[in-house]
């Protein structure tokens, strides 16, 4: 089948590329030089089973690339894997903000600077492969890694998305996850999602289907479960949607140990890759081979398959060959900075004494109360595989400290009320850091295999002394394994939130402190929406202030001082009360998932949302006007635009405040349809103004949105509708305008 001495080799091939030689007979001729035994190795990770468990749990996850199918006699790199979204995991990189609050800032721009960073820091540190695109939609806030995607809306996470893989692919492959409907994490590896077939493609899917559409190399599949059929080898999804709908021509990368529960019938139904170590198939594929229960075919398959995506990816990024001082550099760090401060979301601002709370005025400020047990410590979110471990972290506090040097800080960073409320009444304004930590909502891991004992089953056996103690502790039995092992289990053990209200502790800080000095600012650390309703009234001014990366102190700082407007926008609604949401159990085996959530199921039970979706306030003020609507033409400057699937929606926007500002134009559809939204996001684009300035804007709208899946295929039902340019659903000085198709 092969030659043991090669004449073609991965150098040769990618030579062969660059001489004009067509891909996919490259691949045919690499392909060829492969034993079976390697053509096996390329479908799972290279590292056997507990060894590459005991790494992660008793030193760190993914230091190191996690390598999957390389051959050395051949020169194949294989696939190597960092994970993210909030940056490169690997080594000491630059955390930026979570995605949530990158979604916050509405500027896929940023977004795709932000790709380019992280793709020129993986590949500086030896990978060729980033598997942080999450754009799995947050049907519930308590999810607890609604911090490693975007937003409560398709339209946006398809963009966010595409914007990501845009930048990383300048560099390595990119990977977009989970396929498909992952959104509960305690109950992850055992919950059944079911879902209608027009749901499943105009909400779920869409997203998804805009970033295959748009080239990126990789899906990874899901652990849930999708109408019974578990993702990690659900023909609909993988073979039937991603490459007979779509025409995705990447390979599909198993989520991490627990992804499947079918060697083979994974592989015959569209899974290419388990991840990440000799696993499952490692076990099963040679000897199935043998026994005539597998079939080379399906092995070739999806060695083609890899082997496509790891030459193009080697050949089109040949130009970029970042060195290691990329990483955690001082454009990257600018760039966290720029990010959190435009995520910052400004959801309160009143005046007293006939001034705004915010912006701060240094120089009439002599001392400033900081307080709260978040507000010095260092918070980048989440500890599970999307920790990054950047070489510092700007706190809240050291932010603040370094834009006000003239400035007297008193600082009380604990849960004591009395002492918070005795700093606040000696100075001229307090700032309350509230809010969450990876302790509240994450990643859930070892707990959840102590729950599910059935997981084991998924394992190889364990036989050394070393392989059953590893056993043994993930199953919570007791042995003498040494302290690190013990701390390496305690990683991922957030989950899903309890609650969407801040701690106890939290609440009655701000009320106490708001008491002793109404000039007092609320920050909130959170991934997600928070219910605000038992305090948000007392209290003159509230930000949004996510989980905001290495820089997140100094992104803070120049919100807070004016330094930049504020400008991030809400990325998801937020309630006034829980039965405003749809069912949750965190503990579930079945849910069912419509197409009511967010802003949209506020709409439909006709309640007002706490804060709605793509609200914030900025320091200045804008009007809209002149509203045009047309189709796009066929030829032209804008001819790129399907004009089946686009809408030209041309405005003009004018800064009336007194001061530059950024304006967060959003596009809406009123389709006007029966058991369907309301109002629906088609577009939105960000426009920076000086104050008095006006600009004409032009937002190429989608029409997906409205689109409606019937019989196996995607449709418009309706000939017109309405259009609106807001400043959030539901603005009522939005401009609008009729849409005739």
């Amino acid at each position: 089948m092969s030659s043991l001495n090669p004449e073609y080799t991965f150098e040769n091939a990618i030579n062969s590329i660059y001489d004009g030689k067509v891909l996919s007979q490259v691949v045919d001729q690499l392909l060829s030089q492969l034993t079976t035994h390697e053509r096996l190795s390329l479908l799972d990770g290279d590292v056997p089973f507990w060894d590459g468990l005991r790494t992660v749990l008793c030193h760190r996850y993914n230091e190191v690339p996690f390598v999957h199918g390389s051959i050395p006699r051949l020169g194949i790199p294989g696939i190597r894997f960092t994970d993210g979204p909030r940056g490169v995991v690997m080594g000491s990189s630059t955390a930026f903000p979570v995605a949530m609050a990158r979604g916050a800032t509405w500027d896929v721009d940023l977004e795709r600077r932000i790709g380019d960073a992280i793709g020129r820091e993986a590949k500086a540190q030896g990978a060729n492969y980033f598997a942080g695109v999450c754009v799995n939609l947050p049907r519930h806030p308590a999810w607890g890694r609604i911090q490693e995607t975007y937003s409560e809306n398709p339209l946006m996470l398809g963009e966010f998305g595409l914007a990501l893989t845009e930048g990383v692919q300048n560099h390595i492959m990119a990977c977009v996850k989970h396929f498909a409907l992952n959104s509960m994490e305690n109950a992850r590896f055992r919950v059944d999602v079911q879902v209608d077939e027009d749901v499943l493609h105009e909400v779920y899917l869409a997203h998804f289907r805009r970033i295959v559409e748009g080239g990126v190399a990789s899906v990874m599949s899901a652990y849930n479960s999708v109408n019974g059929e578990w993702a990690g080898h659900n023909r609909n999804l993988l073979t039937d949607i991603l490459r007979g709908k779509w025409g995705f021509e990447g390979f599909v990368l198993s989520d991490f140990i627990f992804g499947l529960r079918d060697p083979i019938i994974s592989l015959q139904n569209g899974l290419d890759i388990e991840a990440p170590f000799i696993q499952q198939r490692g076990l099963a594929l040679g000897r199935e081979l043998e026994t005539g229960q597998l079939d080379l075919a399906d092995v070739d398959r999806s060695c083609l398959r890899i082997l496509s995506k790891e030459l193009e990816f080697a050949a089109r990024n040949a130009h970029s060959q970042p060195e290691i001082s990329v990483a955690f550099c001082d454009d990257h760090r600018a760039l966290a900075r720029e990010a959190a401060a435009r995520s910052i979301v400004l959801l309160k601002n009143e005046a007293i004494d006939g001034q705004s709370v915010l912006p701060l005025e240094p120089k009439n400020i002599t001392k400033i109360a900081v307080v709260g047990r978040l507000s010095n410590v260092a918070n980048t979110g989440d500890k599970g595989s999307s920790q990054v471990f950047p070489p510092s972290v700007v706190t809240p506090l050291q932010g603040l400290q370094a834009a006000m040097p003239s400035v007297e800080f008193l600082i009380s960073d604990t849960d004591s009320v009395a002492e918070a409320m005795k700093v606040a009444s000696e100075a001229d304004l307090t700032i309350c850091i509230v809010g969450y930590d990876h302790a509240d909502e994450g990643e859930y891991v070892v707990p959840a295999l102590r729950e599910d004992p059935v997981l084991c089953k998924v394992f190889p056996p364990a036989v050394t002394p070393e392989e059953l103690e590893m056993l043994a502790l993930l199953q919570g039995k007791p042995t003498g394994a040494d302290q690190s092992i013990e701390t390496g289990l305690e990683v991922g053990a957030g989950g899903d939130r309890k609650t969407l209200r801040l701690r106890a502790q939290d609440e009655a800080l701000i009320t106490a402190v708001v008491e002793s000095n109404p000039r007092t600012v609320v920050s909130i650390v959170a991934a997600g929406a928070v219910i605000m309703e038992s305090w948000e009234s007392k209290v003159p001014a509230i930000l949004m202030s996510w989980y905001g990366g290495s820089e997140g102190g100094h992104g803070l700082a120049d919100i807070l001082l004016g330094n930049v407007d504020a400008s991030g926008r809400l990325p998801f609604s937020i309630p006034r009360d829980e039965a405003h949401l749809p069912f949750f159990d965190r503990n579930a085996t079945s849910i069912c998932y419509d197409r009511w959530f967010g802003q949209h199921l506020l709409d439909k039970l006709g309640v007002d949302a706490a804060f709605p979706f793509g609200a914030g306030l900025s320091y200045t003020k804008f009007a809209v006007s002149n509203i045009l609507v047309e189709s796009i033409p066929s030829e032209g400057s804008l001819s790129k635009f399907n004009p089946e699937e686009y809408i030209s929606v041309k405005f003009t926007t004018t800064n009336t405040g007194t001061r530059a500002g950024r304006y967060v134009a959003q596009v809406y559809g009123l389709p006007g349809m029966s058991d369907f939204p309301t109002r629906l996001l088609m577009g939105f684009k960000i426009i920076d103004l000086d104050a008095g300035q006006s600009a004409k804007c032009n937002v190429m709208a989608s029409l997906r949105p409205i689109q409606r899946w019937v019989n196996g295929a995607f449709t418009l039902p309706v000939n017109s509708f309405d259009v609106e340019v807001a400043s959030f659903s539901g603005d009522p000085d939005a401009v609008c305008s009729k849409c005739v198709l």
